[in-house]
């Protein structure tokens, strides 16, 4: 896990010259108004709308972008007309991709990753192509400082978690789809305040490779996630510390 806990440290300072550069305000807006538009604008009724209100509001999104994202999603504001697609595809080495998007232009944001892919040693791929490799769960991301990992492995299990795992910096909970609102609640009601919530695509298995070609894989992960309509990429690539420092060295 030491790998991935340093690639989540790289992204959480990617994250942080997002929003220096406002771009990250984006983002955080159309989870908002996806979120609504699927699950209503009450966040108290909607797990998925309240966390990303509480995601916006840790980075400082002003209260009234937050209610007009809402509004948006709502209905009750006009704007840009979003849509969630999934982009299948391979990074260089035999890696597999999803690519989580929320667009108002599906061509465009097609051949955007299309290029990229190729430009990396990647291509895109059907649709199924490789999302059979990847189960879409719940998913929470805690501090390790401060909680007693007993204790959220007790609460989370109870609340019908399938999984916790643990590293020096991170406690992270994974469970089923229907399970996001009760584990979602029980670490509310804890007064535990996840730093990363929402449903992911986990591998059902990961990939070793050479730290070299790990690095690669990783470079085009992030050159990914700095296309505006890409909220998320997710890959079956194990994430190792040797990985992570050869690709820092780069």
């Amino acid at each position: 896990m030491a790998g991935h806990s340093k690639w989540k440290n790289i992204q959480r300072r990617k994250t942080a010259m997002d929003a220096k550069r406002g771009k990250l305000f984006t983002r955080l807006a159309r989870e908002i108004i996806i979120a609504a538009r699927e699950g209503g604008g009450n966040p108290d009724a909607n797990p998925r709308l309240r966390m990303a209100i509480e995601r916006a509001k840790a980075h400082n999104m002003p209260k009234e972008n937050i209610l007009r994202a809402i509004r948006r999603g709502t209905g009750e504001e006009q704007g840009e007309r979003l849509e969630e697609v999934y982009y299948e595809g391979y990074a260089p080495h035999g890696v597999a991709l999803m690519i989580y998007c929320v667009t108002d232009n599906r061509n465009r944001t097609v051949s955007e990753i299309r290029h990229l892919l190729s430009k990396h040693g990647g291509s895109l791929g059907e649709s199924g192509s490789v999302a059979w490799q990847f189960e879409r769960m719940a998913y929470f991301s805690i501090p390790a400082q401060g909680h007693d990992p007993e204790a959220i492995l007790d609460l989370a299990i109870e609340a019908g978690a399938d999984d916790v795992e643990f590293d020096e910096d991170f406690i992270e909970i994974y469970g089923p789809v229907q399970a996001f609102k009760t584990i979602s609640d029980a670490l509310e009601q804890a007064g535990i305040k996840p730093d990363e919530a929402g449903l992911k695509m986990v591998p059902k298995q990961k990939l070793t490779l050479p730290p070299e070609q790990a690095a690669q894989v990783l470079r085009l992960i992030e050159v990914l996630q700095d296309l505006d309509d890409v909220q998320e990429v997710y890959s079956n690539l194990d994430i190792t510390e040797e990985a992570v420092a050869q690709f820092e060295a780069a």
